[in-house]
């Protein structure tokens, strides 16, 4: 009687047992930029703080390429 009830309990334990997937592939720029300006058109708390990062990394990029136009620059 114990050897049939440790068999149905590990046949449980084994069927709950939850398979490890992978996980999903990292998104593009592209997409993570229009997630990121979906949340911060948002009313959510920290909407704002993802705003301002928005517009860091703007001022960053065109800086970047202010300064590579310029290098490039005969």
């Amino acid at each position: 009687m114990r050897l049939p009830c440790l068999i149905a309990a590990a046949l449980l334990i084994s069927a709950c047992a939850k398979k490890n997937s992978a996980p999903p592939p990292p998104r593009d720029a592209a997409a993570q930029r229009a997630v990121d300006s979906t949340i911060g058109a948002s009313p959510l708390p920290g909407a704002q703080g993802v705003r301002g990062a928005l517009k860091v990394a703007d001022s960053a990029a065109a800086r970047r390429a202010e300064l590579d136009s310029l290098s490039r620059a005969p």
